[in-house]
């Protein structure tokens, strides 16, 4: 897996934090940092997320592709996947995360309570590789919740 990040701001001093991401896959990424009212040069313009929600809605994409997976080869008639990441963050640098909470809506018909516990506990334990990075630093908890489509 391969990544370029790029500067946007090299010639351009009012881009600020600005970075776009090549992706090994061919698509591409912008990031941009928070403005800092004392030193604009040093601060971002909001025009994109921060480098560390990327990693945050990274994580919840890697664990609802997951659930969806296992939902699917277990041969269960799921129609959407939603998952809402909370997350906190140390307050000193290096600010990790230190806690994530993710819960995930499910729609399908039929769907086991089961199912769904064992989808997400797969995830976190064995098949996600970003949770059980940010694992190393951080409570991860989850809930679920099934609606019938």
């Amino acid at each position: 897996m391969e990544c370029t990040v790029s500067w946007t701001g090299g010639l351009n001093t009012r881009s600020g934090m600005g970075f776009i991401a090549e992706t090994g896959s061919g698509h591409t990424l912008v990031m941009d940092g928070a403005p800092d009212t004392d030193n604009p040069a040093n601060g971002g313009q909001n025009l994109a997320p921060r480098p560390l929600e990327t990693v945050l809605a990274g994580t919840g994409g890697c664990t609802a592709y997951d659930v969806v997976l296992i939902l699917k080869r277990g041969r269960h008639a799921v129609q959407g996947c939603t998952v809402k990441l909370s997350a906190e963050r140390a307050p000193v640098d290096p600010k990790v995360f230190t806690q994530i909470h993710m819960h995930f809506t499910i729609t399908g018909k039929a769907i086991p309570t089961a199912a769904v516990e064992r989808a997400v506990a797969m995830s976190h334990e064995k098949y996600c590789s970003a949770s059980i990075m940010l694992a190393k630093t951080a409570t991860i908890t989850t809930s679920f919740e099934l609606v019938e489509a």
